[in-house]
């Protein structure tokens, strides 16, 4: 098999720094981690608390520390230094190479769906408190086997918040699967959902919006590893 990841993002309008955070790591055993983080509201301090969060539950995966208790650890760590009164969502993808597994680990109610081959995408929506409000939270995780034509897709809540404005949505199991049924490509999905949403907003996001496009295709176990990455990089 092969795994292809894609992710597109935006910073809330007229706001200097993100709150979301995305990281990848390699996992000890095999196959690699995926991290997005949001901080609570946005800005500088947004900024802040997901570096925090980002900083803990990478080195925790990095360690070859479980995801479900490296997102507790997290929490343990924001809410000793934060009393309780900062929060944060979290999603980690794992693709497990000697479970062969896709391992789902969430606080916070991100935006999460799953498409099995064949079917429509759905949500997975149990619910999850966020990390840093309470000492004992729980992360809610799912397990899904690899096999082609899974696709996985993470956002934060820009993503489904988009159009609050004006009245207008995103219904994001439609608007994933009318991009696939013309493009069946990660980089397409993710690059299709942010530009919906901010065709909603007027191209002014409200709040910071990221997403996350995972896809397992057909393919040789063998061969090169490529990561492409594009940014702007303001004038000074």
């Amino acid at each position: 098999m092969h795994i292809s990841v894609a992710v597109s993002k935006v910073g809330k309008w007229a706001v200097g720094e993100s709150g979301d955070l995305l990281e990848m790591v390699e996992r000890p055993r095999g196959g690699l981690s995926l991290v997005l983080v949001d901080g609570q509201s946005s800005g500088s301090g947004a900024r802040a608390v997901a570096v925090q969060v980002m900083r803990k539950v990478i080195s925790e995966l990095a360690e070859g520390v479980r995801d479900g208790a490296a997102a507790r650890a997290a929490n343990d760590m924001l809410y000793a230094q934060r009393s309780g009164k900062v929060s944060a969502t979290l999603v980690i993808l794992s693709v497990e190479q000697d479970s062969q597994t896709l391992i789902i680990t969430r606080c916070g109610n991100p935006v999460i769906f799953v498409r099995q081959p064949g079917d429509i995408a759905t949500s997975l929506d149990e619910e999850a408190a966020p990390l840093g409000f309470y000492r004992t939270t729980r992360p809610a995780v799912d397990h899904v086997m690899l096999e082609p034509g899974l696709l996985a897709v993470a956002g934060t809540d820009g993503l489904v918040h988009a159009g609050s404005r004006s009245g207008s949505g995103l219904y994001v199991p439609d608007a994933i699967e009318g991009i696939w049924q013309i493009t069946p490509t990660a980089r397409a999905v993710a690059d299709g959902l942010l530009e919906q949403a901010m065709g909603l907003d007027n191209g002014r996001p409200g709040d910071d919006t990221s997403v996350i496009a995972l896809h397992v295709q057909s393919g040789s176990p063998v061969g090169p590893r490529r990561l492409t990455v594009e940014m702007p990089v303001p004038d000074a």
